[in-house]
């Protein structure tokens, strides 16, 4: 434990409790209800509560229900809360239809049920191409223009850009982006899509004063909504951040498209049912994504369970087709279970084990007395069960020249993306500061022999192998690491953790090392 606790420790424990996927799902019904009252009570324009709720009911059971048959058809089961997160979503691009009658409604639904096929019908190997609620939205929309519909239904976003929604808005996608530690990527969007349709405004707009026009962009344009919650989507974006951030510009200037072309052009091109929306921006997004790397789902097959210590086990598994990756990086895996608990059926992990020919993957887990739901289900499994990986990625990779000297910093569970990489590279000049709970829990000693390790615990093991010392202490520090490796200030610093001790350290390494790049286990 550390001695203080900041807060941004306290927000990562919080935001920590719960997967990604179930806080989108919360803080979307957040923004359903707030909306919902603020429309009954006439602080936002909109439909009767009466009608909210139909429009939100055939929302969610055409959107549940579309996806356990595909799943059926596909003979895969499928992840409920995904649907449901689907049609929140559309829930928010559509709201407030004109009419709320039966064939308008059979059209939303048909929404719902488009975006959960696209999750099988355009995917490669595996792995869905599109974000679903935005595919949906689109394909429903074409759909509606090959059958001749005169008044077709389509997304509006205007719920998602309101001015007394706004706050709520802004802060429901700010804990997601926190979460998913994608504040760049959705900062990238915000200012490059602002910044044009700013451009815009003020070109038409000569009477307006500059806070106005930026008040008419974020109170009319869905920038903070989609750059939170759709976004951010992990299964769509490509692997490595410098790609999702070119995919977060890229989407950006389409998004903006309809407001800079007419300081281009008087006359821009009728582009009909294709003319640039949200959801299409977000789509043509979607296809960079695919071209940079085009990932796909990966079955491993459980080999053996091993314990390390009371409390980590090593599952190694083998793949069913090559795999590659790189050492520092991770796989999210999928173990659908019966009582699923807030933790969800999906969890990411580190690999660690190195690159090899035979395709077996490793990964360490902690498994505390009060453990999720998924982890009981994970240990469950029995040798030759198959979980599913929906992709691997990741970028904390160390640096390309094996001569920079470099200082690894682990605590706990960390250890597990040094592992890859020391097993994958044991010449590098490298030191380890391992941080502990206990002498009970130090997993690996034999995978790290050779390796320079500088272990910090309360108690001192009984035996330290060769090469280790000792330093006792309750919890890691800069000024511990910085006495223990007295040549800081030529090594470049990779720390890994629960999020309360990254964040203890960083800022005191950075000041000391040639650079720090840190991966945060959050919900461990």
């Amino acid at each position: 434990m550390n001695a203080k606790l900041d807060p941004r420790d306290l927000l990562d424990r919080q935001l920590g409790r719960v997967t990604m996927y179930r806080l989108i799902t919360i803080v979307l019904l957040v923004l359903t209800v707030v909306y919902v009252i603020f429309s009954a009570t006439g602080v936002i324009d909109g439909l009767s509560t009466k009608d909210h709720l139909l429009t939100l009911a055939v929302l969610l059971v055409a959107s549940y229900a579309s996806s356990r048959v595909f799943g059926a058809i596909w003979r895969v089961r499928p992840h409920g809360e995904s649907s449901i997160i689907t049609a929140l979503l559309l829930f928010f691009l559509y709201v407030p239809l004109l009419e709320t009658d039966v064939e308008n409604l059979a059209w939303l639904a048909g929404a719902a049920v488009l975006g959960n096929a696209s999750k099988y019908v355009l995917a490669w190997r595996g792995r869905h191409i599109f974000n679903p609620a935005a595919a949906g939205a689109f394909l429903v929309l074409l759909v509606q223009d090959i059958v001749g519909r005169e008044s077709p239904i389509n997304a509006i976003w205007q719920t998602a850009a309101t001015e007394r929604l706004f706050p709520f808005v802004a802060v429901g996608a700010f804990l997601v982006l926190w979460r998913t530690r994608r504040l760049d990527i959705g900062a990238l969007f915000v200012v490059i899509a602002g910044v044009l349709i700013i451009v815009r405004l003020l070109d038409v707009s000569a009477d307006q004063s500059f806070v106005d026009v930026l008040k008419l962009t974020f109170y009319s344009y869905p920038i903070l909504f989609l750059a939170g919650f759709m976004l951010s989507e992990p299964l769509t974006l490509p692997p490595r951040r410098y790609q999702q951030l070119a995919v977060a510009a890229l989407t950006a200037v389409v998004f903006a498209y309809p407001s800079w072309i007419y300081l281009l052009t008087d006359s821009p091109p009728d582009l009909g049912v294709f003319a640039i929306t949200p959801e299409l921006s977000l789509l043509i997004g979607n296809l960079l994504a695919f071209a940079f790397a085009r990932r796909r789902g990966v079955t491993f097959v459980l080999e053996e369970t091993r314990v390390l210590t009371p409390e980590t086990r090593e599952l190694t598994f083998r793949a069913k087709r090559p795999v590659s990756f790189e050492p520092g990086q991770f796989a999210e895996l999928t173990v659908p279970h019966s009582g699923v608990d807030g933790r969800g059926s999906r969890r990411s992990f580190s690999i660690a084990s190195p690159p090899n020919s035979e395709g077996r993957v490793s990964f360490a887990l902690r498994v505390p007395e009060n453990s999720s739901s998924f982890k009981k289900a994970l240990l469950a499994l029995e040798p030759g069960d198959t979980v599913h990986a929906t992709g691997i990625g990741g970028d904390f990779l160390l640096p390309s020249d094996p001569a920079e000297p470099l200082l690894l910093v682990a605590g706990g569970i960390g250890i597990t993306p040094f592992l890859s990489q020391l097993r994958h590279e044991s010449s590098r000049d490298a030191v380890l500061v391992y941080g502990v709970s206990s002498p009970a829990e130090v997993p690996f000693v034999e995978e790290l022999a050779g390796v320079r390790v500088v272990l910090v615990g309360p108690a001192r093991p009984s035996d330290l192998p060769d090469g280790w010392t000792y330093v006792e202490a309750p919890f890691l520090s800069p000024q511990l690491i910085a006495d223990a490796v007295p040549d800081l200030a030529d090594r470049r610093a990779y720390v890994s953790g629960p999020p309360a001790m990254v964040n203890a350290v960083r800022a005191g390494l950075a000041k000391r090392c040639k650079g720090v790049k840190t991966d945060y286990f959050t919900g461990y």
